[in-house]
């Protein structure tokens, strides 16, 4: 399984480097963003969890946690705010956006590092079993549903399975067999061949994205990044 990687966005660099370090520590993988603006420059989709400050620029916390939901591809992204605010009022609001969790300052790292590990393991089956995107490129694992920048693609029910195998594991080359035991687990004897005809209607169907699927000769298929 690939290393978590977690986004925390907060105005106090000190503190960034403090929670960067920690978790860094414990395993994970960071960046950092110390404003919700520049947060939004980053590719957010590829991110497994965001520790969110609320206090914070024009934007804040809450208005970039509203924009997140709203995106399909980040919506399932887990998100704990971290936040001078503890009032009952910011909490039920944070929590109505959409958090999954709410931490008040001050608070010690060892919290902030539980509560991590306790969101994560809470959201990786669900999410496993939601959606997977990249940008525009939409795929809900759960309703068996693609979609290109908004509009629904149909796709063989081969087609889905190798997309979500691709965007499962993003930037990362899958042979032809790993392909075939993924998607024909248990079927009849399949050739290489049906994969790369499978790949390639693929690639037609999802417009720009199916250059995003690589062929490396000799070894397999990818979704980059």
């Amino acid at each position: 399984m690939a290393t978590p990687h977690i986004l925390i966005v907060d105005d106090e660099e000190s503190l960034c480097e403090i929670l960067k370090f920690n978790l860094d520590s414990a395993g994970y993988k960071c960046s950092v963003a110390y404003s919700a603006e520049e947060a939004l420059t980053l590719p957010i989709e590829e991110f497994d969890l965001i520790l969110l400050d609320v206090m914070m620029g024009e934007l804040g916390g809450f208005g970039l946690a509203k924009i997140l939901k709203a995106r399909p591809q980040t919506a399932d992204i887990p998100i704990i705010f971290c936040t001078a605010r503890d009032t009952e009022d910011d909490t039920i609001r944070g929590f109505g956006i959409g958090a999954d969790d709410y931490i008040a300052k001050p608070f010690s790292v060892r919290e902030v590092v539980a509560r991590v590990q306790s969101v994560l393991r809470r959201t990786s089956s669900s999410r496993s079993r939601g959606l997977l995107s990249y940008e525009g490129l939409v795929v809900d694992v759960s309703k068996k549903i693609c979609t290109v920048d908004g509009a629904e693609v149909q796709l063989t029910r081969k087609e889905f399975q190798i997309l979500a195998l691709l965007l499962e594991n993003a930037n990362t080359i899958l042979s032809r067999e790993e392909i075939m035991d993924k998607v024909w687990s248990g079927e009849v004897v399949v050739l290489g061949r049906t994969v790369d005809v499978n790949v390639t209607r693929l690639r037609k169907k999802i417009g720009t994205y199916g250059a995003n699927i690589v062929t490396r000769t000799g070894y397999g298929y990818g979704f980059e990044k």
